[in-house]
């Protein structure tokens, strides 16, 4: 049975409700002295509080909850006054301390006790507050607020030049945004807020003087006191009262000054580091006021001692501004003088910073570079020239340098092999191990890292020195780590063979051929075929498994087809005709019999047709047919294999192209040739007819 949690109570979520609600309570409810003395002491702390937190605010918008706070404190105040005034009219015939003990003490302490001093000190603190502080501050923010107001367009329209610039991402662009919004309705805020202020000290004027005169009327008429006494107590009473409510009102009112002239908000400085950094930044002025005020102290009937001290403090401390100021001058020359020297000016941008893509890459993590580092005899070094130069040997160019480097965005393990930028084979090595290959009949199971062979997928297994032997036992082929990232580069090398032919390795073909038969290259390039046709030749014969080593021959077939047609395919056949007993010699080496799949004649009809309707993918064939097709040179091609024959199928030479391409994705490993292909000499058994 599940239990639901009782949700957390969360004391700052009644806050506000609390507090209202209890000052107008105090509107209606009598409250006890003991009671006013604690509220009237709250309020004078809350206004302290609001004051410092003004003055340590860095911008208006960290206290954006001001001007509710100022509605609140001018309400606590004014609800004060209600409760204090019923308490002095009801009980003010008692004595000077009948609405508690701290309206007694600012009527007595604060005033001496006179209640025409106290009433004149409490208009003087009422016309502050009201003529000055208030009525300066809500100009300020009515001013501010319609040039917030003005000046949001333009503001809107910067930051949306920042999103669109890339400088700034969006959810900065929001904030930005709501910044702007808070900060006009802040500054509306104030001025409506400032308002409140303004009606607070003309309801204290106007509850002083009912305090003052219903005092009068209650003493003298129901409490049968005298004119003077009455006077004298409930005047004393209602000044106390007036300036407990007035001196917080003052604080308040500062603090919504602070707030609204704060300048600079930008700064990471309160109002206090500015003023002391602006006003006390130049040695000189203070040097100036020290020397003025001394030459008045000089003066017959000035007060000598005031004048001179502060006149000697305040040039004293421009003294000590300059001795701050030559050390840290010395400091920082000590320092110039030590430091490194500043970094060259960046020069401008160039094509030289636009890095070109290597054509074949290999990337390998931070465990694997010994493998391919100098310093430290890198084997897998040493075996990629051995690649490269074994794979020029077997098809006739040679292919570009492998630009090796670390990644650090790599598993430590991990390597990967790019052609022109594109990862085409990734895999794991692991130094010092050794990758047992699982051939399919082994005679156990290893202990190791359980993973896959990543040039031909097979399963496999990471062992150690140790059970390297083991492994052998068992019938494991066992290479090490440099073998294994050598050998998935090589069949990447084989596979991609076609687009590591550019256009200038097939120039360089044609300057070794060039040597030795000029006459041969000129008489072909340009003047009759171009280079890029060339180039496409010899690129269908490595797709194909083709060697081009024989350039004589290609460059002699092509010069002899040249003048009849430019198209690369028709070309291509005409090329591999001429090269038929290099291609059978490499299918079926020291071998006089060529054992081949073939077509029925009923087939070869059939495809035959369909070469009048060829699309890019292959011969235009009914999708049954098809898959009918591809199925019967697959099933004939493992059987091939099987016995140990090369999957070789034998069609009319019209069909060759289009077969050798329809096929080559499904049955990558089949050899399609042609019957011109075919040197003579050499015998044909077909070993199975497919559409038979």
């Amino acid at each position: 049975m599940a239990v639901l949690a009782a949700p957390r109570l969360n004391i700052r979520e009644f806050a506000a409700p609390l507090l209202i609600i209890m000052i107008l309570m105090m509107m209606v409810l009598p409250l006890p002295p003991f009671l006013l003395d604690l509220l009237f002491t709250f309020n004078i702390a809350l206004s302290i509080i609001v004051i410092m937190v003004s003055v340590y605010t860095l911008k208006p918008l960290d206290f954006a909850a001001f001007p509710t706070v100022l509605l609140l404190t001018t309400l606590l105040r004014l609800s004060l006054n209600v409760a204090s005034a019923r308490v002095v009219l009801m009980e003010g015939h008692t004595g000077p301390d009948a609405a508690g003990k701290v309206i007694e003490a600012f009527g007595h302490i604060l005033v001496g006790g006179n209640y025409t001093v106290g009433i004149i000190v409490f208009i003087i603190l009422v016309i502050i507050n009201f003529v000055v502080i208030t009525k300066g501050a809500g100009r300020i923010a009515e001013v501010s607020a319609r040039f917030t107001l003005d000046a949001m367009p333009g503001k809107q329209m910067a930051i949306d030049a920042d999103l669109n610039a890339g400088l700034i991402g969006e959810e900065v662009a929001r904030k930005r945004r709501s910044e702007i919004a808070q900060e006009a309705e802040f500054y509306g805020s104030m001025d409506g807020a400032s308002k409140f202020v303004r009606g607070d000290a003309v309801a204290g004027i106007m509850i002083t003087l009912i305090n003052i005169i219903g005092g009068l009327i209650v003493g003298m008429v129901q409490h049968g006191l005298d004119f003077g006494t009455a006077l004298n107590n409930y005047t004393l009473l209602t000044i106390g009262d007036g300036l407990v409510a007035q001196i917080p009102a003052l604080i308040i009112s500062t603090a919504a000054g602070i707030v609204v002239t704060r300048v600079g908000a930008d700064s990471n400085e309160d109002i206090g580091s500015q003023l002391l950094g602006q006003m006390m930044s130049n040695s000189k002025v203070l040097y100036l006021t020290g020397g003025m005020l001394m030459a008045l102290g000089i003066l017959p009937g000035m007060p000598h001692f005031a004048f001179m001290a502060l006149g000697g403090l305040t040039a004293g401390a421009g003294y000590l501004m300059d001795k701050r100021a030559r050390e840290a001058e010395v400091t920082a020359r000590e320092e110039a003088a030590t430091a490194p020297p500043p970094p060259a000016e960046m020069p401008e941008v160039g094509w030289d910073d636009v890095v070109p893509v290597d054509i074949l890459g290999l990337e390998v993590g931070y465990r694997l570079i010994p493998l391919v580092d100098r310093g430290q005899d890198g084997e897998l070094l040493r075996r990629i020239r051995g690649i490269r130069k074994k794979f020029a040997q077997d098809m006739g160019f040679l292919v570009p340098a492998v630009h090796i480097r670390d990644n650090l965005e790599l598993k430590p393990n991990a390597y990967r092999v790019t052609l022109k930028g594109v990862e085409v084979g990734q895999g794991e090595a692991y130094t010092g191990q050794y990758l047992a290959i699982n051939p399919g009949r082994v005679m156990g199971e290893l202990t190791g890292t359980k993973t896959t062979d990543p040039t031909f997928g097979l399963p496999a297994t990471w062992v150690t020195e140790e059970n390297r032997e083991q492994a052998q036992a068992f019938g494991y082929t066992v290479v090490d780590a440099s073998t294994v990232v050598a050998t998935h580069l090589s069949n990447v090398i084989q596979s991609h063979a076609p687009e590591l032919l550019g256009r200038e390795e097939t120039q360089q073909l044609l300057d070794r051929v060039g040597k030795e038969s000029p006459k041969l290259v000129e008489d072909l390039i340009p003047k009759v075929l171009p280079l890029g046709t060339l180039q496409k030749v010899l690129q269908n014969l490595l797709s194909e498994g083709v060697h081009i080593r024989d350039m004589r021959t290609i460059i002699e077939a092509l010069s002899d087809h040249a003048s009849r047609t430019q198209d690369g395919d028709q070309l291509t056949a005409a090329v591999r005709v001429s090269l038929g007993r290099a291609i059978t010699q490499q299918l079926f080496p020291g071998n006089s019999e060529i054992q081949v799949i073939a077509m029925a004649p009923r087939l070869e009809g059939i495809l035959m047709q369909a070469t009048q309707t060829t699309g890019a993918e292959g011969p235009g064939l009914e999708p049954g047919l098809a898959e009918q097709l591809l199925q019967g040179i697959n099933q004939a091609a493992e059987q091939q294999e099987q016995m140990g024959i090369p999957a070789v199928l034998l069609v009319p030479s019209p069909l060759r192209m289009l077969l050798a391409r329809f096929l080559r994705r499904s049955i990558p490993h089949l050899n399609v040739l042609a019957h011109g292909e075919i040197p003579d000499g050499r015998m044909i058994r077909v070993m199975h007819t497919v559409g038979g």
